[in-house]
C-alpha cells in the first residue's frame, strides 16, 4: 500500500483533514502514514489524534509512525509515494510579527501578508531553504514521490520547487473549489453540485471565475453582477451594514470578473485599497488590517480547548473533506482520473501569461501524475493583473536561487501595494531592516 509522508504534522487540524480523508478512501486506507515535525509536543499530539482516528474510522488499518527533527527526516521520507507539505517557517513569533510590525514603521499596512507584498516575499525567502532541504532528501530517498504543497506563498514556493528541483510538485489551495459555491451562496443563488458549470484559472489567490453557468447552460454572471453591485452600493453608504466581500465585488465591478481568494487577501494585492492618501477606504470597504496576526492570536488562545476536543475525544470521527490531497492520491493509485485546480508551471496553458510562471489551472490526475489542461488566453485585463504578481514571484524565486540581495529589492519594488506607498529608497531600507530582523531565519544574501 502507499506511503504518505506529512511534513509539518504538528498542524493537527489540517493533518486530521488530509489524513482522515485518506483513511476514508479505500485505495489509501491501509497506507503507511509517516508524520514529520520539528516540534516534539505537537508531533506527539498529532500522532495521538491520528491513532485514535485510525481506530475509530479505519479499524486501525493504517500504519502510523512519527519522526522528530531533521536527523529523522530521511527516514520519514524514505520510499514515500506522496509527500504532503504543510509547514510554516518562523511561526507567529517571531516571523509573522516581524513581517507586519517593521513595515508599519514605514507606513506600509497589510491584512494577511502570506502570499504577496513585503510579508509574502519574506515568508517565501525563509521557507524556500527548508523546502530545498526537503527536495534534496526526496531526490535521494523517494525520487518518484509526488509533492503536494499547501504552504504559502503558494506560487513562489511551488514555482521554486518546479523550476529548481527534480521533485514532482503541485501546489494546492482550497480557494478554487470554494469560489463558485461561495459567491452564489453569499448572493442567495443556488449552487447545484455536479450541475453548476464553472471554470477558474489564473494564479494562486488571483484566479478568475472565467465562466459560470447553470445546468441548462445559462450564464449566471449577469445576475451575479446585478446582486453583487446592488449589495455593495448599499453597503458603501455611511453607517450601512458591511459585508465580508466588498473588495472582490469592487474588483468585479471594475475588471469584469470575480477572483478566487477572499477580500481580505485581495485588498493587499492591488494598489487601490490600502492607501495612506485614502484611509476612508478601510472602513468603507470593510478591510481588516492585521487580520492574519489577529487570527494567529485567536488560534493560540483557543488551542487548548480545541486540542482537548480533538485529542481527548474518545468518539473522534471524520467526514471526507473537500481538500484535494486524498483525491489526487486516490487517482494516482487507482488510475481513475479526477479533476482538480492545481498550481503548476504554465508552459503555454495560459498563453498570455509568462511560460515560466506558476499558474493555477484545471488539472487531470491519473497514474501519470498531474496533467495540466489548456485554458487559452484569459481576458487581457485579468492577465495584466496576474502579471503584476508574477513579476514579484519570479524575482523572489531568483533571489532565493541566487542569494543576491538586489533581487529582494527588485521583488519588493515590483509589488503593487508596496510600490504604491513607498519610494525606492524606502523599499531598500525596509528590506534591509527585515533582513536584519529575521536574522538566521534567512540565508545569507550577497
Amino acid at each position: 500500500m502507499p506511503k504518505i509522508t506529512f511534513m509539518g504534522a504538528g498542524s493537527t487540524v489540517f493533518a486530521k483533514n488530509v489524513l482522515g480523508d485518506s483513511m476514508l478512501t479505500p485505495a489509501l486506507c491501509e497506507s503507511h502514514i509517516a508524520l514529520y515535525d520539528i516540534d516534539a509536543d505537537r508531533l506527539k499530539e498529532s500522532k495521538m489524534m491520528l491513532d485514535l482516528l485510525n481506530k475509530n474510522v479505519n479499524s486501525s488499518r493504517a500504519k502510523i509512525t512519527a519522526h522528530l527533527g531533521t536527523r529523522n527526516r530521511k527516514e520519514a521520507l524514505k520510499g514515500a509515494d506522496f509527500v504532503v507539505n504543510a509547514i510554516q517557517v518562523g511561526g507567529y513569533k517571531p516571523s509573522t510579527v516581524i513581517d507586519f510590525e517593521i513595515p508599519k514603521k514605514y507606513g506600509l499596512l497589510q491584512t494577511i501578508g502570506d502570499t504577496l507584498g513585503i510579508g509574502g516575499i519574506f515568508r517565501a525567502l525563509r521557507t524556500i531553504p527548508v523546502m530545498k532541504s526537503f527536495a534534496d532528501d526526496m531526490e535521494e530517498v523517494c525520487p518518484n514521490a509526488l509533492f503536494l504543497s499547501y504552504t504559502n506563498p503558494m506560487s513562489i514556493l511551488s514555482g521554486y520547487m518546479q523550476r529548481h528541483t527534480a521533485v514532482k510538485t503541485v501546489g494546492l489551495c482550497h480557494s478554487v473549489q470554494g469560489c463558485a459555491p461561495g459567491i452564489l451562496k453569499h448572493l442567495g443563488m443556488e449552487f447545484k453540485q455536479g450541475k453548476t458549470k464553472w471554470v477558474v484559472a489564473g494564479i494562486n489567490h488571483m484566479s478568475w471565475l472565467l465562466e459560470i453557468k447553470d445546468e441548462n447552460g445559462k450564464d449566471l454572471y449577469p445576475e451575479i453582477k446585478k446582486r453583487a453591485f446592488a449589495m455593495n452600493d448599499a453597503a458603501r453608504k455611511k453607517g450601512a451594514k458591511k459585508h465580508y466581500d466588498m473588495v472582490r465585488f469592487e474588483m468585479m465591478r471594475n475588471f469584469g470578473y470575480y477572483n478566487s481568494e477572499s477580500s481580505e487577501h485581495t485588498a493587499e494585492y492591488h494598489p487601490y485599497f490600502i492607501k495612506s492618501t485614502h484611509p476612508e477606504l478601510i472602513e468603507e470597504l470593510n478591510i481588516p488590517l492585521d487580520e492574519y496576526p489577529r487570527r494567529c492570536i485567536g488560534q493560540i488562545k483557543g488551542w487548548k480547548k480545541q486540542r482537548d476536543e480533538i485529542i481527548n475525544n474518545a468518539n473522534l470521527s471524520h467526514t471526507r473533506s473537500h481538500e484535494y490531497a486524498s483525491y489526487i492520491m486516490e487517482a494516482a493509485v487507482t488510475d481513475i482520473p479526477t479533476e482538480i485546480g492545481g498550481n503548476i508551471i504554465n508552459n503555454g496553458l495560459i498563453p498570455n501569461l509568462p511560460a515560466n510562471a506558476c499558474v493555477e489551472v484545471p488539472c487531470m490526475i491519473n497514474r501519470n501524475g498531474i496533467n495540466g489542461c489548456h485554458v487559452g488566453e484569459i481576458p487581457e485585463q485579468l492577465a495584466a493583473l496576474n502579471r503584476t504578481h508574477i513579476n514579484v514571484h519570479l524575482l523572489a524565486i531568483e533571489a532565493a536561487a541566487t542569494l543576491k540581495k538586489d533581487k529582494i529589492y527588485h521583488a519588493a519594488m515590483m509589488d503593487p501595494h508596496t510600490r504604491a506607498e513607498l519610494t525606492l529608497d524606502q523599499i531598500r531600507c525596509l528590506c534591509d531592516d527585515l533582513i536584519k530582523a529575521h536574522g538566521n531565519m534567512l540565508p545569507k544574501f550577497k
